[in-house]
């Protein structure tokens, strides 16, 4: 089973095999998704869901998958096509994330859930503090705040735009950062809207964090 966890597919069309990492990795993913959204949900009962949201999300990334990958050093176990391997396949971040959710994928076959749960749990544990100390659990727009600032990037801007009638008006918020649009929301308030996109826009650029 470990052996088809690190099977690429580049390997398995050079060598004719059939089988690759890729159900184990659709299999991990969402085996990897529940485990870190019971745990946030358990170990922060005070944070409502627009703060767990972006939390997760600051630990399911690719990025951060890959490193927690690295510090295993699941990159030499993977079995790479020459394509891949000449284009140092073995450290390419979306490599290293879909060999660790296949690994996922084979520990929660092999092992059960309670067993995958608690491997998961000891190896996103500084990842998740990582993600707690750039504001991921603090509201939309003060963890937006905190990670641009990290980022070296200043203070996030906000248009707000509002359409309807004074009884019924709807507002839609552009989170800038850097002069750049970043995402958008909506809500009934200024706030709501503000919230909404500081939110969708901490996901995005924590995605793009290294």
């Amino acid at each position: 089973m470990l052996e088809l966890a690190f099977t690429h597919r580049s390997f398995a069309y050079e060598t004719g095999l059939t089988a690759t990492n890729e159900r184990l990795e659709f299999l991990g993913d969402s085996v990897l998704g529940l485990i870190v959204t019971e745990e946030l949900y358990l170990k922060y009962p005070d944070l409502d869901e627009s703060r767990l949201s972006p939390l997760r999300s600051g630990i399911v990334n690719m990025r951060a998958l890959a490193d927690i990958a690295r510090t295993l050093e699941l990159g030499k176990y993977i079995r790479l096509g020459k394509g891949e391997e000449v284009t140092n396949g073995r450290d390419k971040n979306s490599l290293l994330a879909d060999a660790l959710e296949a690994l996922f994928g084979a520990i929660y076959l092999e092992c059960g859930f309670e067993t995958t749960t608690r491997v998961v749990n000891a190896l996103i544990k500084e990842t998740l503090d990582s993600a707690m100390a750039k504001g991921a659990g603090l509201d939309g727009k003060t963890a937006l705040q905190e990670l641009v600032a990290s980022m070296s990037k200043g203070s996030p801007e906000y248009l707000v735009t509002e359409t309807g009638p004074d009884h019924d008006k709807s507002f839609t918020a552009v989170a800038m950062v850097a002069g750049e649009s970043i995402a958008e929301g909506h809500g009934k308030s200024k706030r709501e809207a503000e919230q909404s996109a500081a939110r969708t826009a901490f996901e995005i650029l924590s995605t793009q964090q290294q």
